[in-house]
This record gives C-alpha cells, structure tokens and sequence, in this order.
C-alpha cells in the first residue's frame, strides 16, 4: 500500500488552521479533505486511511461507518479522530474532550459547582456538555434555535456562571457576530468561544471588556490535535507542545497594526517590517483609494471627512479580519471607535511616537488646516485605547522595526 491519508474531514473546511498544527507534530501529510455527504461513507472504506479528524458537519455522521468506537466517544455521542489500525478496522475517538478541558483550564476557569449556558447543539455541544458535567457543573443549559431553552427565552438562565460557544456564530470571515449579548449573564465569570479565527470574537470582546476571564478555541484545537497525533501514531507526545505549538500558532496568526500621528512613518517601518518578516504589509489608505477611484485629499476636498471615515471603517474592517499580516493605517484611524475591534479581534496594535516637529504634511489634508500639537492633544486618548505598545521611532527604521518585531514576538502569545 503506498502514503497513508491524514487530514482534516469536513464540508467546507476553507477556514482551517489545523494543516500547520499537525505539521508542527511531524505529520507534513496532513491535509484538508472536503466531502458531500453523499461521498462519506465510500470515502471512509478507502483501506489507505491512516488518520483523520473530523470537524462540522460529520461528527456524528461518521459514527456509522467506523468499527470500534472508544467508551468517551459514545457516552459524548461524537467523535472527531479516526484511525485505521493493522487491524483494518476503523477506531474512532473524541480527542475534543481533551482539548476542551485543557482550554478551560488554561483561562483559568472552573465548572465545579457553576451553572453553565451551552450555546448550539451539535457535534461540539455534545463535547462541551459531557466535559463541563465532568469538570462538576452543578447545572448545564443547553441552548438551540428552536429547543425548550432557546434565544428567546435566555432570561431564565440569566444566573449562568459560565457561558460557552459552540455555534460558528462569528467565525472568518462573517465576523463581528454574537450568538448572545453577555450582559444578559450578569453573574457570568467564565466565557469560552469554540471558534478560533478571529482569535477575539465578538463574544470575546465583549469578555475583554467587561473584565470576564475567557478564551477562543485555538487552545482546544491545539490540544485535540496532539491527542490525535497520539492515536495516529500511537506515541505518547509531552504536553510542553501544546504550549510550544500554540504560542507557534498565535505568532503566525496574529496581525500587526501599526496606528500613529500622520507622518509618524506607518508606511515606511510597516514596509521594513515587511522585509524583515517576510509578511504582507496591507496599506489601508491604499485600499480606500482604490475603493473611492480618486486621492485622499480629493475625498475631503469632494466628500468631506464624513465619507472618508466611512470608507475608512470599511477598509480597516475588510484589512482586519486576515490573519498574519501587518496594518498599516491612517492617523485618524483613532478616531471611529468602530475601528477597534476590526483591527483588536487579531492585532497587537502598535503606536508608532515621533516627534511632531518632524512630522511631514503634505498630502495630509488635516495636518495641512490644523496645528500637529493640538491634534495630538485630541488623539492621545485615543492612540492610548488602541494601542497595545508604544514604540518611538525617531531614529533609523531598521532599528524600529526590529524592536516592534521583538516585542510582537515575546508578546503575540497574551
């Protein structure tokens, strides 16, 4: 028999972070597998299969066809690891329940004696419920679309402690979506988010704000997929590489933005950064010329700010809902509050500090009508909301962009 199959199983999988996590393991063969319904049950009879994971919708699906399935996995009623052993028989698990304890764990956030609000009802909602039973919830709330506990009558579990996702409600690229507004749960004190792209949904920042500890599920991918390179190749693998592989993942993904007074250099260290790192710098004012056909002077002078801080909103939504790159914004960016979560959900945000005797103007149709003190008078405030650093760039930008690039790699992992 030749290369033995490892991959990814799904319907539309275009969103998938798993590939690179199983070749950080040692398995370069790792792909994704994109199936019709239809095809499944043929495809799983294919004797070459080593190893699979399954993702939405097949999770339960799958159980039919494959020979042995592990106690965990039918007490959960899913399974989300496959492997065919010497045997020839399909083995199926759910390494899940072990990413899902390891990410709770890792935010710090226990179940023992809490009630818990599920949201969804699926593959993963089976998970977490069995999981969140077996970490001691005193109570569990599984809440549907269309169940006996459902979105419109949520009040009744206004007393939830723990509130977790396992609907794909806010996933890339449809971010910016809630399944249920926090401040429904005031006595909420954990909130987890199955979804890992954005790193920071929009539940997830609603957390961050409200000071609630949480965390996305990039940490129970992680962790499910080393459990599942320990049933693909029957090895025993140390738990420093969920850590390893996570803190790999996290500096991949994550963007930098850099934000600043105009002419504080953005274009200039966001393209040294780009030679240095090897990634994509994504001018944003670039993007909304193009969008608009004409200049940025020409849009104030034509339209007016109000039009350009819309266009703007747009273009830094579009530019922040990628991943891995580096942002490169205007200096009024600061100031639509809508901004920020666009450019937070998987940015570190940097302020770049120059002095604004330096700082050039033209081609900058505010800083040409207005005194550079006074503006920065308006925006610190603002630049301090965003940022995550400040970092001076009066000298040779080389140096700056090696310092931004330093502190992104020490601190992409918080």
């Amino acid at each position: 028999m030749g290369e033995k199959i490892y991959g990814l199983l799904g319907r539309k999988l275009g969103h998938s972070w798993s590939p690179p996590i199983h070749r950080a393991l040692g398995c370069e063969s790792y792909r994704l597998i994109e199936l019709e319904p239809e095809e499944l049950a043929d495809f799983l009879r294919r004797e070459d299969i080593g190893g699979l994971n399954v993702t939405i919708p097949y999770k339960r699906d799958v159980m039919p066809c494959c020979d042995v399935i592990d106690e965990a996995a039918l007490a959960i009623g899913s399974v989300n690891t496959i492997v065919r052993r010497a045997d020839g028989k399909l083995y199926a698990y759910n390494t899940d329940a072990a990413g899902f304890c390891w990410m709770a764990r890792r935010a710090g956030i226990s179940f023992a004696g809490k009630k818990a609000v599920i949201l969804g009802s699926g593959g993963a909602s089976l998970t977490a419920r069995a999981m969140a039973k077996k970490l001691g919830a005193r109570e569990i709330a599984v809440i549907s679309r269309s169940g006996e506990n459902n979105y419109q009558n949520l009040s009744r579990h206004a007393d939830a402690d723990i509130v977790v996702n396992t609907t794909p409600v806010g996933t890339y690229p449809d971010v910016g979506k809630a399944a249920v507004d926090l401040r429904d749960f005031p006595h909420c004190t954990g909130v987890l988010d199955v979804v890992y792209n954005p790193r920071r949904t929009a539940l997830l920042l609603q957390a961050e704000e409200l000071g609630i500890p949480h965390s996305d599920g990039l940490p129970m991918l992680v962790a499910q997929a080393v459990a599942a390179e320990e049933h693909f190749f029957d090895k025993t693998i140390p738990d420093s590489e969920n850590e390893r592989i996570l803190a790999q993942l996290r500096r991949d993904t994550q963007n930098i933005v850099l934000i600043g007074m105009p002419g504080s250099g953005k274009t200039t260290i966001g393209h040294a950064l780009a030679e240095l790192t090897g990634r994509e710098a994504l001018d944003v004012d670039e993007a909304i010329v193009a969008r608009a056909g004409k200049s940025i002077p020409d849009i104030f002078a034509q339209d007016g700010e109000p039009v350009f801080r819309d266009l703007e909103w747009q273009e830094t939504a579009n530019a922040g809902k990628l991943s891995g790159k580096i942002i490169l914004t205007g200096g009024g960016v600061v100031k639509d509050g809508r901004n920020y979560p666009s450019l937070h959900q998987n940015g570190r945000i940097y302020e770049l500090s120059r002095s604004l005797d330096v700082l050039p103007t033209d081609g900058r149709p505010l800083s040409q009508t207005t005194d550079l003190h006074a503006m920065y008078a308006e925006r610190a405030p603002m630049y301090a909301r965003f940022r995550d650093a400040q970092i001076d760039n009066n000298g040779a930008a080389a140096d700056t962009a090696a310092a931004i690039w330093r502190d992104f790699c020490e601190h992409s992992g918080d």
